[in-house]
């Protein structure tokens, strides 16, 4: 029976369904994450009456067919770029992007990485990096005897040497913007990479024209919303019952057959 197999591709469906919300649950408080959705699409009609073909020899078509879905089939898991909340953390070194843009980072293996987490911190070397310790581009270092230090929302780093009236301008943050932030690949630790869908990255200074404002002292949170998890969580898990009982019926329905005599 068709039934089984359709209604087991639907269980399927929503088991990463579920998985997905959950990965959003599990990371609520993590800075700077997009929550994902998963989109469906049914699979391939088994055409039973072909629609269109002609029904007689006088030429008459049949209007509409007769076709069977095979079922459904996980298409993708999208991104949603949505902003996230700006929380203060009172952390000089801590930046949160209001807007478009991620920071750049460079990777052990040289290769750069993006990311909207912007608790930063200091190498022993006097640089900005990330909480792994990855240096932030362009490779900002902070002066030793520095006692202070201001990150305009043009993303200048301006240090206050100690002994000296004026701050000292000591490096400029650039953002990275996609033309498909969704085609960047996920690779953990809040970082992302460059795909062939994402289109290649065009950098430039925050406040700039389609580059997003940075803002000193605060972090951007998750843009997960616990209510509406909860609520797409109780769908899926009514789906997935539903598509369960029609495996239940096709059951039933198999083992009046075989008591046919």
């Amino acid at each position: 029976m068709r039934s089984l197999d359709i209604a087991s591709t639907g269980m399927q469906a929503q088991q990463t369904n579920v998985e997905v919300i959950s990965n959003n649950i599990a990371n609520m408080n993590t800075t700077g994450y997009k929550r994902q959705r998963v989109e469906f699409q049914d699979l391939l009609y088994q055409n039973l009456r072909r629609v269109g073909t002609t029904s007689s020899d006088t030429g008459t078509v049949v209007p509409s067919g007769a076709q069977v879905g095979l079922g459904v089939k996980t298409a993708a898991v999208y991104r949603i770029d949505q902003q996230g909340n700006l929380q203060q953390t009172s952390n000089q070194l801590d930046l949160a992007i209001s807007g478009n843009g991620f920071l750049q980072v460079t990777l052990p293996s040289g290769d750069t990485a993006y990311t909207r987490d912007g608790t930063l911190a200091l190498s022993p070397a006097g640089q900005i990096v990330t909480a792994d310790g990855y240096v932030v581009q362009p490779g900002i270092t902070i002066p030793t005897n520095a006692t202070s230090v201001t990150i305009n929302a043009n993303g200048e780093v301006l240090a206050t040497v100690a002994g000296a009236v004026a701050q000292t301008n000591v490096g400029q943050i650039q953002l990275a913007v996609f033309p498909n932030d969704a085609g960047l690949n996920a690779n953990g630790g809040n970082l992302l990479s460059q795909t062939s869908a994402s289109g290649s990255p065009v950098t430039g200074v925050p406040g700039a024209a389609g580059f997003g404002s940075v803002m000193q002292g605060f972090v951007e949170t998750s843009n997960v919303n616990v209510v509406s998890e909860m609520s797409n969580l109780i769908t899926a898990q009514r789906a997935y019952e539903m598509n369960s009982r029609v495996i239940s019926a096709s059951d039933d329905m198999l083992s009046t057959l075989t008591k046919l005599h």
